[in-house]
């Protein structure tokens, strides 16, 4: 069993920069991989970043350049840093962990950004 915990989330001003935090508690080494999520009002939940256990990062082509994401050495903390902050960054931020068992995908409650012009 895997838990995720976000933190860092916020009201910031537009064209600041943001650091979330993902801690993940219990059977950490049974993860694959791990990923940074978000869902703004009405819209779906959409990939921001993804990492391996190699700490291998991968992003979607639209979140290329602002976004970073990592992992520690210890491999229990997923970070996402964002960058040149816009209005159109608010929403709900999740992580988000694959594991090679049952129930095999994990999310964190999520961590609101929210970004005022």
């Amino acid at each position: 069993q895997v838990q995720l915990v976000e933190s860092g989330g916020g009201l910031v001003q537009a064209g600041g920069s943001l650091r979330l935090s993902c801690t993940a508690y219990g059977n950490i080494f049974s993860i694959k991989d791990s990923g940074w999520y978000r869902q703004a009002p009405g819209k779906q939940r959409e990939l921001v970043a993804s990492i391996t256990m190699d700490g291998e990062a991968n992003y979607p082509d639209s979140m290329k350049d602002r976004f970073t994401i990592s992992r520690n050495s210890d491999k229990n903390i997923i970070s996402l840093q964002i960058s040149s902050l816009t209005p159109e960054d608010t929403a709900v931020y999740y992580c988000n962990a694959n594991s090679d068992f049952a129930p095999y995908n994990y999310w964190g409650q999520g961590t609101q950004v929210t970004v005022s012009s």
